[in-house]
């Protein structure tokens, strides 16, 4: 799938890894355009993740999403809606979703 138009689960929106890409899903999904394998596992995995960090409610960002919201309002209402996690909160969000791998689940 190399011209999947989804950002790397690396690249950062508002400090973060991997919420981006969770948006960047949500709006293929709501375009009919995700591929069918990534269709199962919306909301949960790292989105799941995301959400639980942040505090917020995964069918929430879906439904503000979907309204238009862009990529900086995502981040504002994330951080108001849900928490601000400090840089070194941040910092170690970024670590943990750098390193999981395969085999940190049994």
């Amino acid at each position: 799938m190399k011209d999947f138009p989804v950002r790397s689960p690396a690249t950062k929106l508002g400090g973060l890894v991997h919420f981006g890409r969770m948006l960047d899903k949500i709006r293929l999904q709501a375009r009919g355009e995700l591929p069918a394998d990534y269709q199962p596992n919306l909301g949960r995995g790292f989105d799941a993740k995301c959400c639980a960090f942040l505090h917020l409610d995964y069918a929430e960002v879906v439904k503000r999403v979907n309204e238009g919201a862009n990529d900086d309002a995502m981040v504002e209402w994330a951080f108001t809606s849900g928490r601000r996690p400090s840089d070194d909160e941040i910092t170690m969000w970024n670590e943990f979703m750098r390193k999981f791998g395969w085999r940190d689940h049994a």
